[in-house]
């Protein structure tokens, strides 16, 4: 496949399992690889210099996965992953706005979100492989360089340094939603594209506007985990995205469990307890780390949580239950 191709596949709102728009606002699709997923855009017919838009948003795709990814060297991850326990590294703007909103988000989801875990997501190999089991003192090993407690910020200088060697960044639960985030801003300003619908290996969704002919936005379908064509609940996006952590596709079986790749940062372990978690926000970056946090620390925090943020809303499956739990700001119905 040619990534530098459009491509025309089936359509998202039928992929996420929801009512297409009207008959009479059919929808361009434009497509693109990036962050070893699908993405697409979303735009209604006749959205002016809509490929040329597309184009655009999805060049600079590639320039963020460039620089997020923990799979080259030669990323700006990369770089600060094996340079920071030195010293104070001064970084990008974003990027360290970046930092900034996961050490926040880390402190507000009491340690269970934590984007400093790369020592953890290697020792159960689900970097490059292969998957296993840690040892004790493998895993002792790993939680003694994770942690965003061992990473220092300094606002003033623009400066990341880490007090641990071998204490590492991987953005794998809140990168692709950061990008959307930034597409839309890219689509938004220089395109003063009002309407689209965009998503990045379907997991992280953010409408833009609203489709011509329904003003309560655009709506997605969350599906059941173990099945997808089963439709768990219904979202309307208007300017929200939703962000979905599960453990379908990528575990491991040990002793008859399955142990799914979402590790819990405070244990070390994969979190266990819920089936699936979308979380619906003002932001894609905000939607994929609250999404993974209450992945792991389950309905009840989620609650708290809800209770406090009057913009965000989430849809829970506990594990081993078919009926979903439905907490906080949630435009949309039940199926």
């Amino acid at each position: 496949m040619d990534r530098r191709a459009f491509l025309d596949p089936a359509s998202l709102l039928d992929a996420l399992d929801a009512p297409a728009p009207p008959a009479d606002t059919p929808l361009v699709h434009l497509g693109w690889r990036a962050m070893a997923t699908q993405w697409e855009i979303l735009l209604p017919l006749g959205t002016p210099d809509a490929t040329a838009a597309g184009r655009d948003a999805f060049e600079l795709l590639d320039r963020i996965e460039a620089r997020l990814t923990v799979y080259r060297d030669t990323s700006a991850v990369s770089k600060l992953n094996a340079a920071a326990a030195a010293g104070p590294i001064r970084i990008e703007t974003d990027l360290f706005d970046l930092l900034a909103f996961c050490a926040r988000t880390h402190a507000e989801t009491h340690g269970a979100f934590d984007v400093a875990a790369g020592a953890l997501v290697k020792a159960w190999g689900f970097f490059k492989g292969p998957r296993r089991v840690p040892t004790e003192d493998e895993l002792a090993t790993a939680r003694q360089r994770s942690g965003m407690g061992h990473v220092h910020l300094d606002a003033e200088r623009r400066t990341v340094r880490v007090d641990t060697p071998g204490v590492e960044f991987n953005l794998g639960a809140v990168g692709k939603g950061w990008a959307l985030d930034r597409l839309v801003e890219r689509l938004a300003g220089r395109w003063k594209i009002r309407a689209a619908l965009l998503h990045g290996g379907r997991s992280s969704v953010y409408g833009r506007g609203c489709p011509p002919g329904d003003p309560r936005g655009w709506c997605v379908g969350v599906s059941h985990p173990a099945d997808p064509e089963r439709r768990l609940a219904r979202v309307w996006l208007r300017d929200r995205a939703l962000g979905t952590s599960a453990a379908t596709y990528r575990y491991l079986e040990h002793e008859g469990r399955k142990l799914g790749h979402v590790l819990d940062p405070r244990t070390g372990w994969p979190a266990e307890g819920v089936a699936s978690c979308s979380v619906a926000a003002p932001t894609a970056a905000e939607a994929d780390a609250l999404s993974t946090a209450f992945f792991i620390l389950g309905v009840e925090a989620a609650r708290d949580y809800c209770d406090r943020r009057p913009d965000v809303g989430m849809i829970l499956l506990p594990d081993g239950s078919d009926v979903p739990v439905r907490l906080g700001n949630l435009p949309g119905g039940e199926g």
